[in-house]
């Protein structure tokens, strides 16, 4: 009988899962890639650049909490503001972002 091995990855002591594709964009700073992890038990969204090389940003943590739904939903749209406004969505200020909501809800 042959004993499969485990391997265990950790980081800072943590353990840390397999990151996966969640989904891409382009815009025109370059390609980009938004990676699910789950880190000490916690999913992580992370947005990184394709080509390895720039910044990357933590987009939302401890979505667990909310169910695989709301994972699809952040991607999705995430995606989508990307592709709107043409930039990362993490680089610009957030009354940027918003500012089509006041055109979706007409007189509140």
């Amino acid at each position: 009988m042959v004993t499969p091995n485990v391997i265990e990855t950790y980081r800072n002591g943590k353990p840390v899962g397999k990151r996966v594709e969640l989904g891409r964009y382009r815009v025109p700073a370059g390609e980009r890639i938004l990676y699910g992890q789950r880190v000490d038990g916690v999913v992580r969204v992370t947005d990184v650049p394709a080509e390895g090389r720039g910044r990357a940003y933590l987009v939302e943590r401890e979505l667990e909490r909310d169910g695989y739904a709301s994972l699809l939903a952040l991607v999705a749209d995430y995606i989508a503001q990307a592709e709107l406004h043409g930039a990362i969505p993490m680089t610009a200020p957030a009354e940027r972002w918003l500012a089509h909501l006041d055109d979706i809800g007409g007189d509140s």
